[in-house]
C-alpha cells in the first residue's frame, strides 16, 4: 500500500483515536474527555493531526493538512471548554459539538485513503472523486447531524435537570 513508517504510524495512532471516539459515542452519547476512551480520542486525534502534517501522496501543503490543522484547533478549544469551564453546563453544548466534528471532519480522509486502497490491488474507490466516497461521506454528513441534535437535545435535559432539580427551599 506504499506506506511510509510516519503513514504507518499516523495510521494505528488514527485507528485507535477513530475506535476510541466510536467507543465513547456508544457508551456516552458523545466523546466523554472524563473518561478513558474520550481521553484516548483526544490524544490519539492531536498525534494522528501532528503526524499528517508530515505525510504527502502529491508533495507540499495540501488539502489533507488543513483538515489536519482544523481537527487539531478543534479539539483543542474543545478540551480547553472542558477543562476551564468547569461546571458550566452551557459550554458542554460546544465541547459535544466540536469533538463530534473533530470526529467527522477525521473520517473525510480516513474514508478517502481506506476506499482508494483497500482492498490492495483492487481499491472500492479508484480517485477521491468516486461517487463511493461521496455517498459514505454523506451517509457520515447525515449522522454527525443527527448525532449533533441528539447530543443538544440530551445535554439540554441534562442542563435543566441540574439548574431545577438541584435546589433547595430553606
Amino acid at each position: 500500500m506504499g506506506l511510509s513508517n510516519l503513514g504507518i504510524f499516523h495510521t494505528a495512532v488514527g485507528i485507535i483515536a477513530i475506535a476510541a471516539g466510536l467507543i465513547s459515542f456508544v457508551k456516552h452519547a458523545r466523546i466523554n474527555l472524563a473518561e478513558t476512551s474520550g481521553k484516548v480520542y483526544f490524544y490519539g486525534t492531536i498525534i494522528a493531526s501532528l503526524t499528517a502534517l508530515g505525510l504527502s501522496k502529491h508533495g507540499g501543503f495540501n488539502a489533507g493538512h488543513v483538515f489536519s490543522l482544523l481537527i487539531f484547533v478543534l479539539v483543542l478549544i474543545a478540551y480547553f471548554l472542558y477543562s476551564k469551564m468547569g461546571q458550566n453546563n452551557q459550554a458542554r453544548y460546544f465541547e459535544n459539538f466540536l469533538l463530534s466534528l473533530s470526529f467527522f471532519l477525521s473520517m473525510v480522509p480516513t474514508v478517502n485513503e481506506t476506499l482508494t486502497r483497500l482492498p490492495a490491488g483492487k481499491p472500492l474507490a479508484q480517485n477521491s472523486a468516486d461517487p463511493l466516497i461521496g455517498k459514505t461521506l454523506l451517509i457520515l454528513f447525515i449522522l454527525f447531524l443527527a448525532g449533533s441534535v441528539y447530543q443538544f437535545i440530551k445535554q439540554r435535559k441534562i442542563n435543566r435537570d441540574s439548574s431545577g432539580g438541584n435546589v433547595l427551599i430553606k
